[in-house]
C-alpha cells in the first residue's frame, strides 16, 4: 500500500457541542486502521470526493475521514474512537437518501456500512430474517422468494438502497398503503450507541413489553446510534396479484378516484399517480409502451390477496375509475406484465434527467381528501416561482413527491427552488399533513420542523436525543432545527462549533 496521504484539517477544532479542542486526524486514522485495516480507511482528498453527498446531490461536504467497518465489534471500536476524541460521526449506507441525512459535516467521520452485507439468519417458520445494515433492500426478497415469502417495504431505490438506510429514514415504498413503512417490519435490532456500547432493542416477536425503543430508533436518522444487525418480518406471498392502470384527462380525477376507492372499503397493496410530465419522461427513458402519452395522469393500483377477493376488488375499482372519468382501464395478472407496468413508476425519479439538468424532490404527506386541492395549489406555486413541478406520488397514503425541475448552473436557482419546496411543505402541514412520509428530515427539512411541532415538542425530542448521545456527536445538526426556528438571525453556539454551512 502507498503511504498515508496528508490528512485534511489536521489542526481542526473538534466537532463537539462542548469545549473545542484540536483534533489529531493522523492519529485517529491510524487508530481506525488498527481496527479495520488500512484498506478500509479512506483519507485522500480524491477518494473522499465519492462520499461528499448523498442522494441530495445539490449539497456537498467532504468528511475528514471515511471508515468502513464489517462487524459489530469493528463498529464498536470505531465509535469508541470517535467518542474518545469527541469528533462527530455520520452514518451512511448506500448513499441514496434524499434529505441530506448522510451528508457529512466538516471535520467529521463518515461511518459507511456498505461492507456489512451478510444475511445472518433466515427463519421461515417464524417469518423473520436477520441482516446486517449493508444488505440491499431487494436482496431480502430474493433470499426468501423461493420459499414463497417477500419483504414488503419497497422504496423506488430498492435495488440499491440498504436496510440500514431504510431503518434510519423509516423508508416506505409502493406497498406502504397496505403494509406500512419500515418501522412496521422491524422486530428488533442490535445497535451501537454513540459511546460505543452495544445494546439489543426489540426482539424476535412483533410485540415486546416495555418501552418501544425499536420504534424510537427506527427513523432516528443515525442520531441515536448505528444498527449493526436488524431483525425483519417477512410476509407470505399473496395467492393472487393484479395491477390496474387507469388513465385520466385530469390529475384531479385520478386523485378523486383514490379517495373513492378507500371510501369503498378497499385497501389495495398500492396506489400510485403520475402526471403527464412524468409519463412522457418515463416513456422516453425506459419505454414501457404501457403509459398513454396524452393522458393528464395515470393511476396504478395493485390488489393482492385471495384469488376471489382480488377478482371482486378489481371489478369494483374499475367501476370507480370509470365513474370518475377514466378513459381506459387495463389490467395485468402475469408477473412479467405487472413488472412492466411498475417499471416506469420505479424509474420516474431517474427519468427526470430527460427533462432538466437538475431536480429538487420533496416528500410531504397530506390527507387523501385534500389531494385535489393540494395539487391545484402546487400548480399555482409552480406558476408563481416559474419552475415546472412534476408529480409522482404514493397516492393511497397521501405521500407526495413533487419534483421541481431547474438548472443549478443558473445563479440563485437552487435557493429559489428550495423556497418553493418549503412552501409545498408548509402547504402540507396547513391541510393536516406532514413534512415527511419516508425520506426523513436530515439537513434539508429541519428548518420546517417548527411548522409541525411546538417548542415543547422539539425540546422533548432533544431530551431523548441527549439520553442516547450526551456528547452530541452522532449525526449532529440533523433533524432538529438549531436555532429552534431557522428563521432566527443568529446562529447558536451549537451551530458555530459544528461550522454549520449557511445553506443548511
Amino acid at each position: 500500500m502507498t503511504a498515508i496521504a496528508p490528512i485534511p484539517n489536521t489542526s481542526a477544532v473538534a466537532s463537539s457541542p462542548d469545549t473545542p479542542k484540536t483534533i489529531d486526524w493522523l492519529a485517529i486514522a491510524h487508530d481506525f486502521m488498527a481496527v479495520v485495516g488500512e484498506r478500509y480507511v479512506v483519507r485522500t482528498r480524491e477518494e473522499l470526493l465519492a462520499y461528499e453527498c448523498d442522494g441530495l446531490i445539490s449539497y456537498r461536504q467532504q468528511p475528514a475521514l471515511v471508515v468502513l467497518p464489517r462487524t459489530t465489534a469493528e463498529m464498536t471500536a470505531v465509535i469508541k474512537i470517535c467518542d474518545r476524541n469527541r469528533v462527530a460521526f455520520v452514518a451512511r449506507g448506500s448513499g441514496t437518501g434524499l434529505s441530506g441525512g448522510a451528508l457529512p459535516l466538516p471535520d467529521s467521520v463518515l461511518i459507511v456500512t456498505s461492507l456489512m452485507k451478510k444475511i445472518l439468519d433466515v427463519d421461515f417458520d417464524n417469518q423473520r430474517v436477520v441482516v446486517q445494515p449493508g444488505v440491499i433492500n431487494n436482496w431480502v426478497t430474493q433470499a426468501v422468494s423461493g420459499a414463497g415469502f417477500y419483504y414488503a417495504p419497497d422504496p423506488s431505490s430498492q435495488i440499491i438502497c440498504s436496510i440500514g438506510g431504510n431503518v434510519a429514514e423509516n423508508s416506505g415504498g409502493v406497498h406502504c398503503l397496505k403494509y406500512g413503512v419500515t418501522t412496521n417490519h422491524v422486530l428488533g435490532a442490535k445497535i451501537v450507541l454513540p459511546d460505543g456500547e452495544v445494546k439489543n432493542i426489540g426482539g424476535k416477536i412483533p410485540e415486546m413489553p416495555g418501552y418501544d425503543l425499536t420504534g424510537v430508533f427506527v427513523g432516528s436518522e443515525g442520531t441515536l446510534g448505528i444498527a449493526t444487525e436488524v431483525t425483519l418480518k417477512i410476509l407470505k406471498s399473496a395467492e393472487s396479484i393484479q395491477v390496474l392502470l387507469a388513465d385520466f384527462t385530469t390529475v384531479e380525477a385520478a386523485g378523486s378516484t383514490v379517495s373513492d376507492v378507500i371510501s369503498a372499503g378497499i385497501i389495495p397493496g398500492g396506489m400510485e399517480i403520475m402526471d403527464n410530465m412524468s409519463i412522457n419522461a418515463v416513456e422516453d427513458t425506459v419505454a414501457t409502451n404501457c403509459y398513454p402519452r396524452d393522458a393528464a395522469s395515470i393511476l396504478l393500483i395493485e390488489i393482492d390477496g385471495l384469488e376471489i377477493e382480488v377478482a371482486e376488488s378489481a371489478k369494483r375499482i374499475e367501476a370507480i375509475c370509470y365513474k370518475n372519468g377514466a378513459r381506459n382501464v387495463t389490467s395485468a395478472t402475469d408477473a412479467d406484465q405487472r413488472l412492466r407496468l411498475w417499471k416506469g413508476r420505479k424509474a420516474a425519479f431517474a427519468a427526470m434527467g430527460r427533462l432538466s439538468p437538475d431536480y429538487y424532490v420533496q416528500d410531504g404527506v397530506i390527507p387523501r381528501t385534500k389531494l385535489t386541492y393540494v395539487l391545484q395549489e402546487i400548480e399555482k406555486l409552480s406558476e408563481k416561482y416559474g419552475y415546472h413541478v412534476a408529480n409522482v406520488f404514493h397516492a393511497g397514503d397521501g405521500n407526495l413527491h413533487p419534483l421541481i425541475l431547474y438548472n443549478n448552473a443558473e445563479a440563485g436557482a437552487l435557493e429559489t427552488v428550495e423556497e418553493l419546496g418549503g412552501e409545498i411543505l408548509k402547504l402540507c402541514v396547513r391541510v393536516g399533513g406532514s413534512i415527511s412520509g419516508e425520506h426523513g428530515i436530515g439537513a434539508d427539512k429541519k428548518c420546517y420542523m417548527s411548522e409541525m411541532f411546538s417548542d415543547t415538542d422539539l425540546e422533548t425530542m432533544q431530551w431523548v436525543r441527549d439520553v442516547f448521545d450526551p456528547q452530541g456527536i452522532a449525526n449532529p445538526t440533523k433533524i432538529l432545527p438549531t436555532p429552534r426556528t431557522c428563521g432566527e438571525g443568529a446562529k447558536s453556539s451549537y451551530d458555530a462549533k459544528y461550522k454549520l454551512m449557511d445553506r443548511f
